[in-house]
């Protein structure tokens, strides 16, 4: 899945909203991020290890994130529900208007059985639009909150 989008939210706040594993993390991601899965396993400094569903997908990752460099985020799949493996990242690019272009890559996803395939395929290649407007929505409210 690849995409870009632009923000509100300045670089250090779309890295903020990223890389926050507490709790808070299930509220700034609420719309795509499902509290019944989400289980965080381990914490650095600049890294964690999360298990992560969207809700109502049959589909859970434990990827392990790191944001040692601040201007992107990295992540590998180091566990998941369909028997493939994956990793991506999101680059953060300050904006001259104060915000922030991402861009997204998240690929290498093979699964193990063909209807996943079919519904992974789906996910990478058709709905980058929907999670673009998503991450979009979210981290603008993210810093309008972050703003007041």
């Amino acid at each position: 899945m690849r995409f870009s989008l632009t923000t509100h939210a300045t670089p250090e706040q779309v890295l903020a909203a990223m890389t926050d594993f507490s709790d808070r993390r299930l509220e700034t991601w609420s719309k795509t991020l499902d509290p019944k899965t989400y289980e965080l396993r381990e914490l650095g400094d600049t890294w964690a290890v999360a298990k992560e569903s969207t809700a109502r997908s049959p589909y859970w990752v434990v990827c392990r994130y790191d944001w040692s460099d601040p201007a992107v985020l990295r992540w590998t799949e180091v566990e998941n529900s369909y028997g493939g493996h994956g990793a991506g990242e999101v680059r953060i690019t300050p904006t001259p208007e104060g915000g922030s272009l991402l861009e997204a890559d998240w690929g290498g996803t093979r699964a193990s059985r063909a209807h996943d395939r079919i519904a992974l395929f789906v996910v990478h290649h058709w709905l980058s639009p929907v999670a673009a407007r998503l991450w979009r929505k979210t981290l603008d409210e993210y810093a309008l909150r972050e703003d007041s």
